[in-house]
């Protein structure tokens, strides 16, 4: 297939956007790396002209601010990094699961009529600020407020729609006559699914799960109304870093993003050659 030559006008359309793109990571990125008189300056500083490490610091070592005259952090956000990993990655696992489960009983065998993927997805059309009264009331009578399990479990809940239309649309893209001719082999049908299926869709499993993993990594209303003093995530700690004292701690701020936004980068590096076969897969229909 021939390509499009790069002329001019191009270039620059893609350089802007490009430009757009990576501004917000640009300037997360200078902001973690200045030190506590230069996060207020005006005019604004672009790159700090002597970058320190002291917000990544003051993460683990919440005193590490005063040398600059800056109150410290009221604790360190060990316990929110682990807490993230530890329950973004359980409710991922969880939701891709279970959704790829239910994906290959609506695509192949039409599990609960032809309404029921719709119903499906109408867990997903109720704003997430109406249903969180009700989940803390439910959470609270099974002593499910401020733990590890109930915050999974909310994750796997909100999350399972989406990882359930998207690999349904992955399964109907795989044509039935090879999961047939697997079966004519001798194979069960949940041996055909599991050797046939799922390799077949590899790309848009890992699409999926990437997808899942940054919705639960990034949630924030229901991590701040069930956790208390327990359990903690990232999006919760940022909100913390806003002081009577020191008002809002930008660099801090600024490093924490830094550490959340790592693990989704480097995922989505190493998983690249699959996530983009994921995203394009079915795009030529039988």
């Amino acid at each position: 297939m021939p390509t499009r030559p790069l002329t001019p006008a191009l270039a620059l359309v893609l350089a802007a956007a490009l430009a757009i793109t990576l501004f917000p990571i640009f300037w997360i990125v200078m902001t973690a790396l200045k030190p506590p008189t230069d996060w207020n300056a005006a005019p604004a500083i672009w790159v700090p002209s002597e970058p320190t490490l002291v917000n990544f610091q003051t993460l683990f070592d919440p005193d590490a601010l005063r040398v600059y005259g800056v109150g410290g952090v009221s604790e360190a956000a060990t316990g929110a990094v682990l807490g993230s990993l530890l329950a973004s990655s359980i409710a991922t696992v969880l939701s891709v699961a279970i959704g790829l489960a239910a994906a290959i009983a609506l695509s192949r065998y039409a599990t609960g009529g032809r309404f029921t993927p719709l119903a499906i997805l109408s867990g997903r059309m109720v704003p997430p600020a109406a249903m969180a009264v009700p989940f803390v009331i439910v959470f609270s009578s099974a002593r499910l407020i401020d733990s590890y399990v109930g915050l999974v479990a909310i994750y796997v809940a909100v999350t399972l729609p989406f990882s359930t239309w998207m690999l349904k649309s992955f399964v109907d893209d795989v044509p039935r006559e090879v999961e047939e001719a697997a079966m004519i082999d001798g194979r069960s049908r949940l041996s055909a699914h599991l050797t046939v299926t799922i390799p077949l869709i590899r790309g848009g499993l890992f699409a999926t799960t990437l997808f899942i993993f940054i919705l639960n990594w990034s949630e924030f209303l229901f991590a701040l109304v069930l956790s208390y003093s327990s359990i903690e995530t990232i999006p919760v700690r940022l909100a913390k870093y806003v002081t009577a004292t020191a008002g809002t701690l930008f660099g801090v701020q600024a490093a924490l993003a830094v550490i959340a936004m790592a693990p989704l980068v480097i995922a989505g590096f190493l998983i690249q050659k699959q996530l983009a076969r994921g995203m394009t897969f079915g795009a030529v229909k039988r």
